[in-house]
């Protein structure tokens, strides 16, 4: 019984953390905005780009560079799909008010660790 604790705990941790997307399954344009991202002066709090199903399709939201900046969320061909979060209201541009209750499927594409 002792043992069955740590286990369930483990298994509820690995379940919510978000996976890991290989890079070499990203669409051209999300490597050249990673490029981009490593080229450029080191942010604080740093870039993070995850990818997401969105009403059918896959995107990929990247996180806002400070405080009261847009994130933004793109298709897959990197077409702005619009500003889900951020600004001064901290609810984005109003464009995609239910992205973040109907999102699935969140996997780490890549994140600044310099």
């Amino acid at each position: 019984m002792k043992h069955i604790l740590p286990m369930l705990c483990m298994a509820a941790f690995s379940c919510s953390a978000p996976q890991k997307m290989a890079t070499s399954a990203l669409p051209v344009c999300v490597s050249q905005l990673i490029a981009k991202y490593q080229e450029a002066p080191k942010e604080n709090p740093p870039r993070k780009i995850y990818s997401y199903t969105y009403k059918g399709q896959t995107v990929y939201y990247v996180t806002a560079a400070c405080c009261d900046m847009y994130s933004d969320l793109y298709d897959t061909d990197c077409k702005l799909l619009g500003h889900p979060d951020g600004g001064i209201t901290g609810k984005g541009d109003g464009t995609l008010p239910d992205f973040s209750t109907t999102r699935s499927n969140e996997m780490v594409v890549w994140e600044d660790k310099r």
